[in-house]
């Protein structure tokens, strides 16, 4: 009954595109001709900066997906999290918005510190956002996002193998504007945005924005009744722009972003009773997992946080020479962050593990640019220099009793019952001791510090040897200096450490036969095998690229241009923050791409299309394997690969009359490993010629619809629809949590997800007021299975998908 209840809402969501156009035409005459002639409308010229010069979208020769106010507004979409699904072949994971996870045509880069970078490059008016701890921050008066897809080495440079996403925010202007916006709704929604732009002087503008979020959480702890998964967050902008001369301009913006809410929770899939000594049954039986979708949330994190507190300074300094334009960018930027997360899905001492990932963050980032045209050649050119100064810590919490649990697990204490810290403690209260090793707290962290500079120089040029046919080459040269420190001292255990003490004052070690040097240990970073336990270690490395792109395209027709290029994406080499001494070179991706783009003006339809292939070679990704070291302790450790793709995308935006539009947004990828290896010792697999993990499609579809209410003003219907095929299961998804884990519920299942909006705006657009509701149909999903404490606790714990949610808007335009 269930699926087919879900097949029945599938096909509902799929047909309401189609519907709201078939109602446009049957509607009543008056109602028709109020709201619009019945003739093709003239699709409005999107411009972007995607070849970082302004260019006409559909002259651009490359796969971009430009999203919107329009889309934006739609999903209600407050970061970039809110647009996954939206933007086919952009899968963004933002759980954690410290440490969000970008991927572009199946390429990401796990999350392993501070010492590697994304794989996508994320820019906010054409500056750098090299840690995704920073990246993922709230909309604030945004103009337009290009997602531009495949490497994007030659124009914006390194770390930008799989793509680029670029932010333009609004900029100041000299006429006096504002706009208040308030949305309420379900969970206790409540959000704030405004601007005001005000001309300070004849050439001096200011522009003043910010945005204030709250909300419970949409899950709640069966035992606290506490509101987990909330938000609650703020930001401003302020942008001053000066024109200094006729040829000459200055703007100078600072940005504020600050985070504080509880982390994301875990969602327990093993079934416990209330008695806090109760462990977990070892091993885990996945054919006893609960369905995270309908289990009870239980979790203890002590000191439950995800913070940030992100400060930037931009200063932008534009002079026209008459034969080129200069640009001077020049940028700021630290920030700090915290994310301390419950890691056992659980609210027992004897399961309690936590996690806590610290950054403390400085960059300053400096770009000479000219663009110009000569003759026949539009070209741009320049130079750029980055720096970053970067300090994380790993921390990880437990306690004695879990510790105890992990020992129990793995067979590790000398003792009859399996324990060392409860055994000691019976055999102290058996002989009347007043002292216990119970429930005493654990830390084990590692300390990283880095340092890391690039320097680059980049050229390119379109010829347009005639009318119709255009050739382009670029070239970026990039120099990568990185130094890496990791530091892991002795596990931090006070309480335990004066007790040991005591008792070995008191005479207790001469007659126990454990010795007290047993109670000093490792166990989530134990270094005592290499020999570099309280030992700073340093890593010093370079690296050079040069990355070329070439590009021909040609115009059929004055509306039909087809394309073709060859590109490289360039990723710098780099570190595993917990894996001490790991060091890998750079990542190269080879892109070949065809592609059409095309206009039909008589009958309002844009369609483009496009076909890739690319190779990664000496890709990285962090895996969570046993065995290492000898160890039966989980460790995630930095595995490379090589992988090969071939895709397709299309796009088309159809628009019939100027009241109705309709959007299709279609991708199809076949990703494998062409050399893969994961595992340690005897668990060694080769993943050689196996999927990646990435379904083959995903699709996002949409249509609107406007009535013209004449001095009533604008009625806005919308409806969109997000598709992501299922994934592509290899040997070792299963373990690493992305597939089929457990026959109880699905992992990596087809997902589907339907917005609806219905807007009113007054006559002249000063006011407005909308409906919304996200995920309409109420589609539910396992996002995922961590496995983290899985071998150690026998505590799997799960993720899950935001459910339906409404929402309230009301807007004052001045």
């Amino acid at each position: 009954m269930m699926q087919r209840n879900r097949k029945l809402r599938r096909a509902i969501a799929a047909a309401i595109a189609g519907n709201l156009a078939v109602v446009v035409f049957a509607m009543p005459g008056p109602a028709l001709a109020q709201g619009v002639e019945a003739v093709p409308s003239v699709l409005e010229e999107i411009v972007v900066t995607a070849q970082r010069r302004d260019q006409v979208l559909q002259e651009v020769p490359i796969t971009i997906q430009v999203v919107g106010n329009e889309l934006l507004n739609d999903v209600a979409a407050e970061d970039m999290g809110d647009l996954n699904g939206f933007v086919p072949g952009l899968v963004v994971s933002s759980d954690s918005p410290t440490q969000p996870k970008y991927q572009i045509r199946g390429i990401q880069t796990g999350d392993f510190g501070v010492g590697t970078d994304s794989a996508v490059g994320v820019y906010v008016d054409g500056v750098y956002s090299a840690r995704t701890g920073s990246s993922l921050l709230a909309f604030n008066d945004i103009e337009r996002i290009e997602v531009l897809k495949g490497p994007q080495g030659t124009l914006f440079g390194r770390n930008s193998a799989a793509g680029a996403i670029s932010i333009i925010t609004r900029q100041p202007v000299d006429e006096l504007d504002a706009f208040l916006r308030v949305r309420v709704g379900e969970y206790n929604k409540q959000r704030v945005d405004g601007m005001i732009n005000v001309p300070i002087a004849d050439k001096l503008a200011l522009r003043v924005n910010g945005v204030w979020n709250q909300s419970d959480g949409w899950v709640e702890d069966a035992d606290t009744r506490k509101d987990l998964w909330p938000e609650d967050n703020w930001a401003a902008r302020a942008a001053l722009k000066w024109d200094i001369t006729g040829s000459t301009s200055a703007t100078l913006t600072w940005d504020h972003d600050e985070l504080d809410q509880f982390a994301r929770p875990a969602i327990g899939l093993v079934a416990l009773g209330p008695d806090d000594t109760e462990r977990a049954p070892y091993p885990a039986d996945p054919a006893q997992y609960l369905n995270p979708l309908k289990a009870r949330v239980y979790n203890d994190v002590i000191g439950n946080e995800e913070s940030r507190q992100l400060d930037g300074v931009n200063l932008f300094i534009d002079h026209d020479f008459g034969w080129g334009d200069f640009r001077s960018t020049t940028a700021w930027r630290t920030f700090e962050t915290v994310n301390r997360e419950d890691e056992d899905g659980t609210n027992h001492s004897v399961l309690y593990f936590d996690t806590a990932n610290v950054e403390d963050n400085e960059s300053w980032y400096q770009e000479f640019k000219f663009s110009g045209q000569t003759g026949s050649v539009d070209w741009v050119a320049g130079v750029s220099y980055y720096s970053e100064d970067a300090k994380q810590a790993s921390d990880t919490h437990a306690n004695t009793d879990s510790i105890d649990t992990v020992l129990l697990n793995l067979g590790l204490a000398p003792t009859p019952d399996g324990t060392l810290f409860g055994f000691t403690s019976d055999v102290l209260a058996a002989n009347g001791i007043p002292a216990t090793m119970r429930g005493f707290g654990w830390r084990e962290a590692m300390f990283n510090e880095g340092s890391f500079n690039a320097a680059a120089v980049f050229g390119d040029a379109i010829w347009h040897a005639t009318d119709r046919l255009n050739v382009t080459f670029g070239l970026r040269y990039t120099h990568d200096e990185k130094q890496f420190g990791w530091f892991n001292g002795p596990r931090e255990a006070p309480e335990l450490d004066a007790t040991v003490a005591a008792l070995e004052a008191f005479g207790f070690f001469q007659q126990f036969p454990i010795p007290p040097q047993a109670y000093f240990f490792d166990v989530v970073f134990d270094l005592s095998a290499l020999g570099l336990e309280g030992q700073k270690v340093k890593l010093d490395d370079s690296w050079d690229d040069i990355s070329p792109r070439l590009v021909v395209d040609y115009k059929v027709t004055p509306d039909v241009m087809v394309f073709g290029s060859l590109a490289k994406g360039y990723k710098a080499g780099g570190y595993n923050s917990v894996e001490v001494g790991s060091r890998f070179d750079n990542e190269d991706v080879w892109n070949l791409e065809g592609g059409v783009k095309s206009l039909f003006a008589d009958i309002g339809l844009i369609l483009n299309a496009s076909a890739f292939y690319y190779i990664y070679d000496n890709k990285q990704s962090i895996s969570l394997v046993t065995g290492v070291n000898g160890s039966g302790i989980p460790q995630y450790v930095v595995d490379s690969s090589d992988e090969e793709a071939f895709g397709l995308e299309a796009e088309a935006r159809w628009q019939p009359v100027d009241a109705l539009t309709v959007t299709a947004n279609l991708a199809f990828i076949d990703a494998t490993y062409k050399k893969k290896f994961v595992g340690e010792g005897a668990d060694r697999r080769d993943l050689s010629g196996e999927p990646t993990g990435e379904p083959y499609f995903s699709a996002a579809l949409g249509a609107s619809y406007v009535w013209n209410l004449s001095q009533y003003g604008l009625l806005d219907a919308s409806v969109m629809h997000a598709y992501r095929g299922e994934s592509r299961c290899n040997a070792d998804s299963r373990f690493q949590g992305t597939c089929q884990v457990s026959p109880n519920f699905s992992v990596g299942e087809a997902t589907n997800r339907t917005d609806l909006r219905l807007a009113w705006s007054s006559a002249g657009d000063r006011w407005g007021v909308a409906a919304y509701l996200t995920n309409a149909f109420d589609e539910r999903y396992a996002t995922g299975v961590n496995n983290l404490t899985t071998n150690t606790f026998g505590t799997p714990f799960a993720s899950i998908s935001e459910p339906r949610m409404w929402g309230l808007e009301f807007r004052y335009t001045y």
